[in-house]
């Protein structure tokens, strides 16, 4: 991840989680975010959760958006704005950053 938290996801670049933010999974697929640093928690729903997964550094937000199709059913003509806009949303909280482009 590069230093500092940036406030808009290129999509050059692949969207990472932030190491130090702990995801706690309960028995109905939900699960608690919590960002050490701020002392922040944040509820995910389970497809909240598959998208935290897929936060690696190595999926491009095209990946992540083909592999939630192939998870999930009827997923909405706007999931890539809804996407992108909870990874943003990550992203300003200090919760994701990015990786360097994959070659």
């Amino acid at each position: 991840m590069e230093s500092g938290v940036e406030k808009t996801m290129p999509d050059s670049r692949n969207p990472k989680a932030n190491p130090l933010a702990v995801l706690r999974e309960e028995f109905d697929n939900w699960a608690m975010l919590f960002d050490p640093e701020s002392g922040n928690t944040f509820g995910l729903n389970p497809v909240g959760v598959f998208i935290w997964k897929h936060l690696d550094g190595l999926h491009t937000t095209e990946e992540i958006l083909k592999e939630l199709r192939k998870k999930y059913e009827n997923i909405p003509e706007k999931a890539e704005d809804h996407l992108k806009d909870f990874i943003q949303t990550l992203i300003k909280q200090g919760l994701a950053g990015h990786e360097t482009q994959k070659t």
